[in-house]
């Protein structure tokens, strides 16, 4: 729940942003939300996404499912997917949470 908290509050933070690119309180806000997630132990930080509907949705997509698959076993493959936004977006969501670790 505190993970999709933060993240519903940095997303509304964004979405303000996009209205205001100067309002303060939504930087504030953000950034606030975005260093006490990056606070969190990686282990921890995945635990607590793990809750979120967005990254459960994600998690049961059959084709990301098959996408991550591919690009854990050929980097080309990962690159070439990553070209597509929304794979893209998905993608960075995942590393975000820490559900998906990049070396």
């Amino acid at each position: 729940k505190q993970w999709y908290q933060r993240r519903v509050a940095i997303t509304a933070g964004e979405k303000a942003l996009e209205i205001d690119p100067n309002n303060a309180e939504a930087k504030q806000g953000i950034h606030h939300c975005s260093q006490s997630l990056r606070n969190l132990k990686p282990e921890d930080r995945a635990k607590l996404a793990m809750n979120d509907p967005e990254i459960q949705q994600i998690l049961q997509d059959p084709s990301m499912q098959v996408i991550l698959e591919q690009m854990q076993k050929d980097p080309a493959a990962a690159q070439e997917h990553l070209k597509n936004a929304d794979v893209r977006d998905k993608f960075m969501k995942l590393v975000e949470s820490g559900v998906v670790q990049v070396r």
